[in-house]
């Protein structure tokens, strides 16, 4: 075993989304990616009662040439879609969908939310699609918290959720392009944990809250990305205060990234392609029920 050192550590600053206000710890003026993930949006937001949950969130909008995922932390999410999908996710659950040759979709809070407590916290994590499946059919995989596969740690303190690939021995059921590890770990005080990782995968942890000692490192606070270097298989963490934490890692594409808005390909020319094919319709419609 040999501990991975740090990177550096990535600070969510607040940026405005159409009206939203989201944390963003990547990209930076730093990073730009960490192979394959291109993207973490962290929102908490309460959903105003004045307006229908129907014509809250975010409208319907296209994706091609990569995977949006939502981690659902609080409240829910109603997904809806140009396929024909239509489904309801909340807390502890993520969507997960492969935007492949074109896609439009909505997120809008689901109709009970206030039942759920009005409030929606969620993390969006873009992870960029290999060359020869950006044109692929798309697919959106829901998973409800019931079904997502668990494991606690032997202090009993940690308790972590694998989504995909394999995480402690523990594979996820979702079905990624990119060869990642995803999974969400919820600390008690004190909560102790050693996570195994492939040193050909980037790896790194968002803190949604509270704090953590990094072996090997020193405390880091919540809202931070802590991206680690790959020279070592192995993370260990121990709660400072009860904290909630998103674990990825991922073999890098080593694929050139030419992005504009929601498109993210590999050439320009690819790019204006994806702009014509939406405009065309070629995409499909979204017609909100």
């Amino acid at each position: 075993m040999k501990l991975r050192s740090v990177a550096r550590l990535l600070y969510a600053h607040q940026v405005d989304m159409g009206g939203l206000p989201v944390r963003q710890p990547l990209p930076t003026q730093q990073v730009q990616q960490i192979d394959p993930f291109l993207l973490l949006h962290h929102a908490n937001v309460k959903v105003p009662k004045h307006i229908e949950p129907r014509y809250a969130g975010v409208g319907p909008h296209p994706h091609r040439g990569f995977s949006p995922v939502t981690f659902i932390f609080e409240g829910g999410v109603h997904h809806r879609d140009s396929r024909g999908n239509n489904s309801v996710i909340y807390a502890g659950g993520a969507q997960w969908m492969n935007a492949g040759m074109g896609i439009i979709h909505s997120e809008r809070p689901p109709d009970d939310i206030h039942e759920h407590g009005g409030k929606q916290e969620i993390i969006q994590l873009w992870i960029n699609t290999p060359a020869k499946h950006k044109m692929d059919q798309p697919a959106y995989h829901p998973l409800s918290a019931e079904k997502t596969p668990g494991k606690t740690s032997e202090d009993g303190l940690v308790n972590v959720k694998i989504f995909a690939g394999d995480v402690l021995g523990v594979k996820g059921p979702i079905p990624s392009q990119a060869v990642v590890n995803a999974a969400t770990m919820q600390f008690k005080k004190g909560g102790k944990i050693s996570i195994p990782t492939s040193t050909d995968h980037n790896a790194m942890i968002y803190l949604l809250d509270g704090k953590v000692k990094v072996d090997g490192f020193g405390l880091v606070d919540e809202l931070h990305i802590v991206h680690f270097k790959n020279d070592g298989d192995t993370i260990a963490l121990e709660a400072q205060e009860d904290t909630r934490i998103l674990f990825l890692t991922g073999k890098p594409l080593n694929e050139e990234v030419v992005s504009h808005g929601p498109f993210v390909m590999n050439t320009q020319t690819q790019i204006m392609e994806a702009m014509r094919d939406y405009q065309m319709g070629k995409m499909g419609v979204l017609i909100e029920e």
